[in-house]
């Protein structure tokens, strides 16, 4: 067989082990930095398929990276791996099949690299959808954990066509709190700072700043602590929030209104705020036209069709954490004929059926016979590289 004949037959052949793993992965839904049960179904998988695997890593208990080194120099690929799920509905992102498609990936491309040369990886990543020391692919980017990578490739599941890597937006997610004084709220309310007042300020200064916004700019966010009884002047009110922007520029200009608001409403009513990041940046992707050309050609000489992104209102993925230093792709690969919202019940459910599940073998196969193309033709990879570095130098300015 051929090298490209050998990555799809390994993929056919082990696609059963992978689309189980990813079955039991979406049985047992976890959440940012709780993937216990994800992190050992795919790590001790990988120990298994010959790769040196070590667990906690980047400061992310359920982190992982798993390595093999061909016996010829070459470039280093990594392939990102997700799997934790949506807090209340479970896998409704699809990243069950994420990562069990992605380390397959890495698994097929395995058994060509002693020959054409390069080093495989998988980086588990855990907690893309934000929540305790979430995002960790920002961790993995600071750590220095890219700094000798010539490239990384994932997909996600998606619905409707296939798609080509698509925009997400830049995202700070920030704590937003306010301390005052307890007091009895009718015998005695002129001794309280009332806590919820400074929160409430700030709700309503972020709706009054959003008229004042570029089209691209989304700011969200939920009140979780407004005191504990309504006789009492509440003295600490707590809300989370989201801001999200194109370019990490705008992101930064409108996170600094944001603390304005939250200094303004401290002075109106004498408690103390805070505005705060409770987990990573994440940053905006950089897409590299050229990467994604490649995967397009591999897919379709796989016989699948694949488009690009839809325009609109984008939502935002560290995997832009990682297209600000190597080139990367992240397209979308359907798991429902039909056009399904994300985080959805039947987005999660889609994720479980047996159309869905065709995601793990495709994905191994598209990703895998795309990285084989960067080793084979080092040109290839040398423009897609320039290219990239040209993309970052024009976003920066």
């Amino acid at each position: 067989m051929t090298i490209r004949e050998k990555i799809i037959a390994a993929a056919d052949a082990k696609a059963p082990e992978y689309q189980q793993i990813a079955l039991d992965i979406h049985a047992h839904p976890e959440v940012s930095n709780y993937e216990f049960f994800a992190c050992k179904a795919l790590s001790e998988q990988l120990k298994k398929e010959g790769f040196a695997v070590t667990v906690d890593v980047a400061g992310h208990r359920t982190g992982f990276t798993a390595v093999y080194k061909g016996q010829k120099p070459g470039p280093v690929l990594v392939f990102l791996a997700e799997y934790d799920a949506l807090t209340g509905l479970g896998h409704g992102c699809g990243h069950n099949l994420f990562g069990a498609g992605c380390s397959l990936a890495a698994v097929c491309l395995k058994q060509a690299i002693d020959e054409v040369g390069g080093e495989v990886r998988v980086y588990g990543t855990p907690g893309e959808e934000g929540g305790e020391n979430g995002s960790a692919k920002g961790s993995f980017v600071r750590e220095g954990y890219l700094q000798d990578v010539d490239a990384a490739l994932c997909a996600h599941p998606g619905s409707g066509p296939h798609t080509l890597t698509d925009t997400c937006i830049a995202c700070s997610p920030v704590d937003i709190e306010f301390w005052g004084k307890a007091a009895h709220a009718s015998g005695a309310p002129e001794q309280g700072i009332n806590a919820l007042d400074g929160l409430i300020l700030t709700y309503n200064g972020i709706n009054a700043l959003r008229q004042h916004l570029t089209g691209d700019v989304r700011i969200h966010g939920i009140i979780i602590n407004g005191g504990d009884a309504p006789n009492t002047v509440p003295e600490y009110a707590k809300a989370k929030f989201y801001i999200r922007a194109a370019t990490a520029q705008r992101l930064e200009e409108v996170y600094r209104k944001v603390e304005n608001i939250v200094a303004g409403a401290a002075l109106m009513t004498g408690a103390k705020g805070r505005m705060q990041p409770y987990q990573n940046r994440v940053e905006n992707m950089v897409r590299t036209p050229s990467f994604d050309a490649l995967f397009a050609q591999e897919m379709e000489a796989l016989g699948e069709a694949i488009e690009a992104p839809q325009p609109g209102p984008k939502g935002s993925s560290d995997v832009g954490n990682i297209s600000q230093v190597v080139p990367t792709i992240q397209p979308n690969l359907s798991i429902s004929p039909e056009q399904l919202a994300g985080h959805s019940e039947g987005f999660k459910a889609a994720a479980c059926s047996e159309y869905g599940l065709r995601f793990v073998p495709l994905a191994a196969k598209a990703l895998a016979l795309t990285a084989l193309r960067l080793i084979q033709s080092p040109e290839t990879l040398a423009q897609i590289k320039a290219e990239h570095a040209k993309e970052i130098a024009a976003q920066n300015g």
